[in-house]
């Protein structure tokens, strides 16, 4: 199974879970190894593949600094490593999907997607890889392809990007209100605040997004961490460890028992107080180990 990663995804100077955690991800999978895990370097994007999703004025911001209130519109300082990092960190999301629709499944280490909008960042996310690679996978033949986004906090950017666009679906289920938005006819949005609804809610978003779709060519899923219990910024009291370990295996069985391909990325996970680096890299290697077992 293929893992995209490079040394760019943690290439910007603001020190940040999210401009960081790959890094340490990536340290722990090279020292203590998954089976059949491949760390692979993915090509970036260009300018232009990004401009396909995001505003080109944005865009410009992101890569010269030439506007600080765009560039650093998702909370970072700008400096000259921003975008050689998000430009890598979302090539990663769409090698990942395309690899996933060639061998059933792969993921990249990627983080800071889904609030970000078409000419803004937001909520620690530059630009959205999840659309950018559903629109990759479509150009590659897919035909319907799911966002499957259970970070802590709702994917209103995505919802906004993917709202004129056919074919791209949404289930989204959360554990705090940030970036809320709406659900329409392509996206299924559930908030959840009791911790022993949160697995049975997963799989009955899936059931309601599979009711109203055709069969989805690909799923790329958006795994967070920050659901979890010790995690001060969106964390619910009740999901544990145990609680994300079968939600990974809930999300990768329901993808194999339908033969559907599917491709991952990181999301949210922060460390604090209650959860410090060692253990926010356990959870998120338990979504690479469940998928290296589908």
């Amino acid at each position: 199974m293929k893992v995209f990663y490079s040394r760019d995804y943690v290439g910007s100077a603001h020190a940040f879970d999210t401009t960081r955690k790959a890094g340490w991800i990536a340290e722990s999978l090279l020292t203590q190894p998954v089976p059949g895990v491949q760390l692979t370097r993915p090509r970036a994007l260009t300018v232009e593949q990004i401009t396909r999703v995001h505003d080109a004025d944005y865009v410009d911001a992101v890569v010269t600094g030439a506007c600080l209130d765009l560039a650093e519109s998702q909370g970072f300082e700008w400096d000259p490593g921003l975008a050689p990092m998000v430009q890598a960190s979302n090539g990663g999301a769409v090698e990942a999907a395309l690899a996933a629709l060639r061998d059933g499944v792969a993921g990249s280490l990627s983080s800071g997607l889904h609030h970000a909008r078409y000419d803004s960042g937001a909520g620690f996310c530059t630009f959205n890889g999840l659309v950018l690679a559903a629109c990759a996978a479509q150009d590659a033949g897919a035909a319907n392809v799911l966002i499957l986004d259970l970070d802590a906090h709702c994917g209103g950017g995505t919802a906004s990007l993917i709202a004129g666009r056919d074919g791209i679906w949404q289930a989204d289920v959360s554990v705090d209100c940030y970036d809320y938005y709406v659900a329409d006819d392509r996206t299924d949005l559930a908030e959840v605040c009791d911790a022993g609804r949160y697995l049975g809610e997963v799989g009955q978003s899936l059931s309601r997004i599979e009711r109203l779709a055709p069969r989805f060519d690909l799923v790329i899923y958006n795994a967070g961490m920050d659901p979890y219990q010790g995690c001060a910024v969106g964390g619910l009291d009740g999901v544990t460890a145990d609680t994300l370990a079968r939600r990974e295996q809930l999300v990768f069985r329901w993808c194999r028992d339908r033969r559907i391909p599917v491709a991952f990325v990181l999301a949210g996970g922060y460390v604090g107080t209650r959860l410090d680096r060692d253990l926010l890299v356990a959870l998120h290697r338990s979504t690479v180990t469940a998928a290296a077992a589908a």
